[in-house]
């Protein structure tokens, strides 16, 4: 009779009393959710932000959503053949590189891929981000600012004085260009006036099926196409 995959000790070295515990119950936790939910996705977030994550819990309450923590994660499903708690789990650990999460759902992968297909928000850029257009901000008042902001402006390096106490730019001020990193002076400085250029979206990585043990990889594109490895093994009965 084979060995359970499910009686496992996870051994986590190096880690508090206290962080041990915790670590642990996740893994409880997500071995739970393994056996209870039909799907299993693992979602890929560009330009992170909590305020629009929340929107996307507040969506899902039906499932179980997971981020962070991905080495605990993917000791939770398996590295490996050998240690992994379902069959091809860990195929789906090896997607948990980077802002990912969990998704664990009993929706169908039509509803799970249609819903984040249409679920993009834009948002302010941050440092680090590439501008996705050029702007120039044109001489003249300032009037949205009030007058106590202008050396705040100024310190972000805009040619700004105060002309009859109205905040005013003294010259043409280009802030960025198209395909330009921005510094933390120019993200601050699109936000101030209103300049969107980030796009908060989720996308999927992969999917496994806890029915069949079927692992899926998501292609770059709309196209989902399965892994193709010569060691795929038998999907579990």
């Amino acid at each position: 009779m084979p060995k359970s995959k499910r009686d496992k000790k996870v051994s986590l070295t190096k880690t508090s009393r206290k962080g041990l515990e915790v670590k642990q119950g996740l893994i409880q936790e997500l071995r739970k959710c393994v056996d209870t939910y039909k799907y299993l996705f693992v979602l890929s977030v560009e330009n992170m932000r909590n305020n629009k994550l929340k929107d996307v819990r507040n969506a899902w309450k039906h499932s179980r959503l997971f981020f962070g923590k991905n080495k605990v994660m993917t000791v939770a499903l398996g590295k490996d053949p050998c240690d992994e708690y379902k069959d091809n789990l860990h195929k789906l650990g090896k997607s948990l590189k980077g802002e990912v999460g969990i998704l664990f759902t009993n929706r169908t992968e039509k509803e799970v891929r249609e819903w984040f297909n249409q679920f993009k928000e834009t948002d302010f850029a941050r440092a680090g981000n590439k501008a996705t257009y050029g702007v120039v901000l044109d001489e003249g008042p300032l009037e949205q600012f009030t007058h106590s902001m202008e050396p705040q402006l100024r310190q972000l390096g805009l040619p700004t004085a105060l002309k009859k106490g109205v905040v005013t730019l003294l010259s043409d001020y280009e802030v960025c260009k198209e395909g330009d990193t921005l510094t933390p002076e120019q993200a601050r400085i699109l936000k101030l006036f209103g300049y969107q250029m980030a796009e908060f979206n989720v996308s999927i990585k992969s999917m496994w099926v806890s029915e069949t043990g079927e692992f899926q990889q998501f292609a770059e594109g709309d196209e989902m196409e399965e892994e193709d490895d010569d060691d795929e093994q038998e999907a579990a009965e």
